[in-house]
């Protein structure tokens, strides 16, 4: 088992001892940006007209075993899987409860989930993303839910699902004066288009109060993650598992209030060795916060499509890293136990696309 700390080592290795008799709950938020509708800003999706079923898909996947919303499974034309693959084998392996969110997501994914009614996002290029009443309601709804959900000793573990959300999340950290960059699903960071984008949106901004950030900048599922941590972290331990998109969670809530000594920030070792997204430096403007990373070994998979993962695509999303953290320091599983799960599982919906 080998999880890495980065930032506050020491506060992150408290962090790590204080969940030794915990148990674990997931909760994946997705939700919509207009703004992935952006040619070339992300790779989620086959197409314009499907990047709307990529956030439900992963949820119903990680239900089911496969996707209701849609009739193929979440996986490149290539064999490039979901990350919500990497999250459903940690879940499973360690038997960890989860609920879905639906935070402004276009298509409501087939299964029992919390609806926010929200509406999606809009383009931040050409419109505020939602209005300042919006972002109110979507805090107050995840407030809500981190209050009713939570239990002392339960460790809370938060994924999102949100296509072109690195983008969102990148304005949200500039509107709010961190100057930083941000990972990409591509190996090949879009980043002068996602800068162009930001670069539109921060004109229209007025003020740096919270709620214009987000309503000019943001997306749905920033405020709604909010709102969970800070009241969840008044309870219990959180981890904010994912990559840039939970550094932009993380910036909002420092404004509107948590518990620092109850989170961390848990990721894949893709997201920490991304030079172009600096990752660290970015939590470290915001907070001194323990960061947490698990590498899922996947360069050594016998797999093309897993090993893509090691080779900078995709890297992150539907709360894999904080999932196979939470999965390894509950069952004590080695790495290379978790790896022989994933590839089972990986062989499994091949076999089900092949079918």
């Amino acid at each position: 088992m080998v999880i890495s700390s980065h930032g506050n080592v020491e506060c992150a290795k408290e962090f790590i001892n204080s969940l030794e008799k915990s148990q674990f709950n997931f909760c994946l938020v997705i939700s919509y940006t207009e703004t992935s509708e952006i040619p070339g800003i992300t790779i989620a999706g086959a197409d314009k007209e499907f990047l709307k079923f990529t956030s439900p898909a992963d949820a119903e996947f990680l239900r089911h075993g496969h996707c209701k919303c849609i009739d193929t499974i979440p996986m490149s034309p290539d064999g490039k899987p979901t990350p919500a693959l990497l999250t459903k084998v940690a879940l499973d392996s360690a038997k960890i409860p989860h609920f879905i969110i639906n935070a402004g997501s276009k298509i409501s994914p087939n299964i029992p989930h919390f609806d926010s009614q929200l509406e999606f996002g809009k383009n931040i290029s050409e419109s505020t993303a939602l209005s300042p009443e919006k972002v109110s309601e979507a805090v107050e709804f995840g407030k809500i839910i981190g209050k009713s959900i939570c239990r002392p000793n339960e460790c809370l573990v938060i994924g999102e699902s949100i296509p072109g959300g690195t983008t969102t999340a990148l304005a949200v950290l500039n509107g709010f004066g961190i100057n930083t960059s941000v990972s990409s699903s591509m190996p090949n960071n879009p980043i002068e288009i996602k800068n162009q984008a930001v670069d539109k949106a921060l004109k229209r901004l007025e003020s740096d109060d919270p709620i214009n950030v987000i309503s000019e900048l943001g997306d749905p599922m920033i405020p709604v993650v909010a709102g969970i941590l800070s009241e969840s972290s008044k309870i219990t331990h959180v981890i904010l598992a994912g990559g840039t998109q939970m550094t932009a969670v993380l910036a909002f809530a420092k404004r509107i209030g948590y518990n620092q000594q109850n989170i961390a920030v848990g990721c894949t070792s893709y997201i920490i060795d991304d030079v172009d997204a600096k990752f660290l430096e970015t939590i470290k403007q915001i907070d001194d916060i323990p960061v947490l990373s698990v590498d899922p070994l996947l360069s050594q998979s016998k797999f093309p499509g897993l090993k893509s993962y090691s080779e900078g695509f995709v890297k992150e999303g539907a709360g894999a890293g904080g999932c196979m953290i939470a999965s390894l320091l509950k069952t004590r599983m080695t790495s290379d136990k978790l790896l022989e799960l994933i590839e089972k599982e990986y062989e499994r919906i091949s076999n089900l696309k092949l079918a």
